[in-house]
Parts: structure tokens; sequence; C-alpha cells
């Protein structure tokens, strides 16, 4: 009985991050609507995507005096039962003292069966939320194409981008090919 009503309750991002800190740097936690949940490994596929983001975006970040991090967790101060931590995320500013910011100006999520449904849904929504972004994507990873969510004002627009093509990124002033993106990583059939 004690199991069941542990569970009911939903954890605060404060809660979760004191309750996470002792567990050590390579087990991956995210809070999803108050319920903590550890990360699995990504595969080699979804581990070379996110490398050839960080090679192909990181001189624009440069550029712009802004870095960009695979696992950095994402915090709202207006939603406190969520705590994501997107595959790549692109801040600017200084340096953050933990794990977690509030800012980030891009995100990109590479889809995998196992979080398709929560990558597109939940937490799709969630990063509409924050004040600071500009473009949230979301990479497949059986064919060449990227959802693109981009901040035009005070609304989102949806593109969907595939081979050959390439995203404009105004935030780190830069445009990033697809072809870049998903070097080495086909063919699909074993995806």
């Amino acid at each position: 009985m004690n199991l069941a009503a542990r569970r009911s309750q939903r954890l605060s991002a404060a809660d979760f991050i004191e309750m996470i800190r002792p567990y050590p740097d390579e087990e991956r936690w995210e809070l999803l609507d108050g319920e903590p949940v550890l990360m699995a490994p990504q595969s080699e596929r979804h581990q070379t995507l996110v490398a050839n983001l960080l090679r192909a975006l990181g001189p624009a970040a440069d550029a712009r005096d802004c870095r960009i991090l695979p696992g950095l967790g994402i915090l709202n101060d207006a939603v406190d039962d969520y705590a994501p931590i997107p595959d790549l995320v692109v801040r600017c500013g200084p340096p953050l003292p933990g794990g977690y910011a509030k800012d980030p100006v891009l995100i990109a999520e590479v889809l995998s069966p196992t979080t398709r449904n929560n990558d597109r849904g939940r937490k799709a929504d969630f990063y509409e939320t924050l004040p600071t972004l500009r473009t949230f994507m979301i990479v497949h990873q059986d064919e060449v194409r990227i959802e693109a969510w981009q901040r035009e004002g005070e609304a989102w627009r949806v593109r969907t981008y595939r081979e050959g093509d390439g995203i404009d990124l105004p935030e780190l002033a830069t445009t990033l090919p697809l072809d870049a993106v998903y070097a080495g990583v086909r063919p699909f059939d074993s995806a």
C-alpha cells in the first residue's frame, strides 16, 4: 500500500534534483510528469547523430559565444514536475553552476522507438513553454528527416526537412545541412 501511495505523489523539480544527487554521473535521470525515469543507454546510431549535430553546429555556437551541450537538463519555473534531458542543448551566456538550464535557444532530440511518443508529445509541449527557445528539432534515426519547431513571434511553425535540405537557424546565424547530420548513419535498413 505504501508503494502505491508513493507512486501517486508527483515530485517537484527541486525534490527530483535532490533525490538524484547521490546517484553516479553516468546514470541519466529525467523527471517526466512528476515521475523519475532512468534513461537507457543510446544506440551507436543515436550517439552518431548527436555527435554529428555537435560537429555541425559547434562552430556557429562558438561564433555566437554559445555552448552546444549533450545531456544538459532543462527546467522551467512555470512547469515544476518536468525536467527532461534532451540529446542536445544550445545555450548562450555564462556557464551554469549545475547541470540544468532554463535558457536554451535550441534543443534537439534524436527519436528512439521507446521515446517516440513522449518526444513528439509531452516533451514538445514542454519545450514550447521555454521563453528563450527558438528551435526544437526531432531527428529521425530510420530516415533522413528532421522535424523542426521554430518560434516566429509568439507562434510556432513546424516544418519537415529531408535529404538535401538545410534548416535555417537564425539563433546561430547558420544553416544546418541534413547531409552533415546523417553522415555515417546510412543505410537505414538496420535502424
